[in-house]
């Protein structure tokens, strides 16, 4: 628990709640609201390194031993850092998933902005971000940054966070019996989950323990493309292959991985793409609306299809399903929680046949 400020989290979170309930629907999804504090912060941290926390919400106590748990699922929040609402969500599927369901750890980290350390007056070694950097993997903006006043300190990017909790549900003492890890993440949430498939290789060191560690992408704004090719036009656009959107200009946290070899790595790795079958609004207030993300696509659905399509097609044998679930637009609790969804958190029957291929044109006609 991180009780030294428990007491500013109530006191501002009540005006930020009633702020956020009024007003026109949309706008609680808008542009605006990312900017503010969040309105309820994680009420557990887990130390990154020292000196530096990360906040989170977690259904049993990380620090303890747990023999009961044999699957964990990390659920990662949008960029308005609702990390209490997707924990919700975490917990609302593991119910829907009756015994399948049982034995499940619910994680939800929390990747703070400076505007919310600031508003919530937090200690110094609470981890924070700028407001969208976290999304890619970016270095926080402190406490661990070159000059700082911890000794020895070093960047930490959102992937060290996630590293992190990884090894701490790897530790064989607190977790003897844990063998699934599912890193699910929703909108922006997505988005993290699909660049921490691309880079990270903390997974692949837990499958040679014996703990199988697979990716859910659901309605993300954009991917990570591993080539130049993209479906929209690039003219007038430069950074349209830079990180996150493409691999050239790589974070720090990548170490100047090769490129080829990311995609090697990833296009083997568990990943399911699961895509809301009215995710289709051009104009969605939340949606990425530049140009490189423009170039992916007219909106959510067709840049997903047309990103696992352009997998497919330089790798024919991937196995990486993608799933489209009907009649569910930008929701990540109806995404998680869905028949689809529940089978790739929990391995449940019932998902259904694989969507067939996707036919778009530049000009943003979307058919099946």
């Amino acid at each position: 628990m991180m009780p030294s400020f428990r007491i500013r989290q109530l006191l501002i979170a009540v005006p930020l709640l009633l702020a956020a309930s009024v007003g026109r629907p949309e706008a609680a999804d808008g542009a605006g609201r990312h900017h503010r504090p969040v309105a309820v912060l994680a009420d557990r941290s887990l130390a990154v390194a020292p000196g530096a926390r990360l906040p989170l919400f977690a259904s049993a106590d990380l620090e303890g031993r747990h023999p009961e748990v044999t699957r964990a699922v990390i659920v990662l929040h949008g960029r308005l850092r609702d990390a209490a609402t997707y924990f919700e969500t975490g917990l609302s599927a593991r119910e829907a998933a009756g015994p399948a369901g049982e034995g499940t750890l619910i994680v939800a980290p929390q990747f703070l902005s400076r505007t919310d350390w600031e508003a919530y007056d937090l200690p110094q070694d609470v981890l924070r971000w700028t407001r969208e950097g976290w999304e890619g993997g970016d270095d926080a903006l402190g406490p661990n940054l070159p000059g700082s006043h911890l000794p020895g300190s070093k960047p930490l990017s959102s992937f060290d966070a996630l590293d992190a909790i990884l090894a701490r549900l790897g530790d064989r003492t607190r977790f003897p019996n844990l063998s699934r890890i599912v890193v699910a993440g929703h909108s922006g949430g997505g988005q993290v989950a699909q660049r921490y498939a691309v880079l990270s290789r903390a997974g692949d060191a837990l499958a040679r323990q014996g703990v199988r560690v697979s990716y859910i992408v659901a309605n993300p704004s954009s991917y990570a493309y591993f080539t130049p090719e993209r479906p929209g036009p690039t003219a007038g656009c430069p950074g349209y292959d830079r990180w996150k959107y493409g691999v050239q200009d790589l974070p720090r946290y990548a170490a100047g991985a090769d490129p080829g070899a990311l995609e090697a790595a990833y296009v083997a790795r568990p990943v399911t793409y699961l895509l809301g079958g009215l995710d289709t609004d051009p104009d969605h207030p939340a949606l990425d609306k530049s140009c490189m993300a423009e170039a992916q696509g007219p909106f959510r659905l067709a840049r997903g299809e047309f990103y696992r399509a352009a997998l497919k097609a330089r790798h024919p044998d991937l196995r990486q399903p993608l799933h489209v679930v009907p009649g569910v637009g930008h929701s990540g609790r109806r995404m998680l929680g869905s028949a689809c969804g529940l089978s790739a958190l929990f391995d449940m029957p019932g998902c259904g046949n694989e969507a067939g291929p996707v036919r778009a044109s530049r000009s943003g006609t979307h058919t099946r």
